[in-house]
Order: structure tokens, then C-alpha cells, then sequence
């Protein structure tokens, strides 16, 4: 299998997935720090619908052309 079609099938995949299922990641954040105290906060924050949208229509694309037959 072609290289170019490996990674739209790969990018496709992720894209789907963040799309149709969404992904979230958790930032902690240090809030205060006082003599050895430490606070932090843990946010957690999604990936965007977009994000997953550009990646599934990019993969897509890359399977597309990868796949198609070179006339010549």
C-alpha cells in the first residue's frame, strides 16, 4: 500500500474519531505556591468539532489521491 494512503487512512481515522466522538485533555495549572503549598487546578478542555472535520476531509483527500491511477 502506498505511503500517501497510510497516512489518510491514519488522518481519517483521528479525524472521524474527534468528530463523531469528541476528545478531551486535561491542563493543570499551578494556582498558588506558598511556603511548599502548592495548589493546582485541573482543567479539562476539548478538541474542537473543526479540528476534527479539516483532519477527516484532509485524510480523505491524501486516500484519493494516493489511490488514484496514474495514466502514462
Amino acid at each position: 500500500m502506498k505511503p500517501l494512503v497510510l497516512v489518510g487512512i491514519l488522518l481519517a481515522v483521528i479525524g472521524g474519531f474527534i468528530t463523531f466522538r469528541g476528545l478531551t485533555y486535561t491542563k493543570d495549572k499551578s494556582v498558588l505556591e506558598v511556603a511548599g503549598l502548592k495548589a493546582s487546578v485541573s482543567e479539562k478542555k476539548s478538541v474542537p468539532t473543526w479540528v476534527g472535520i479539516v483532519g477527516l476531509v484532509a485524510g480523505v483527500g491524501l486516500i484519493v489521491s494516493g489511490s488514484a491511477k496514474r495514466n502514462g
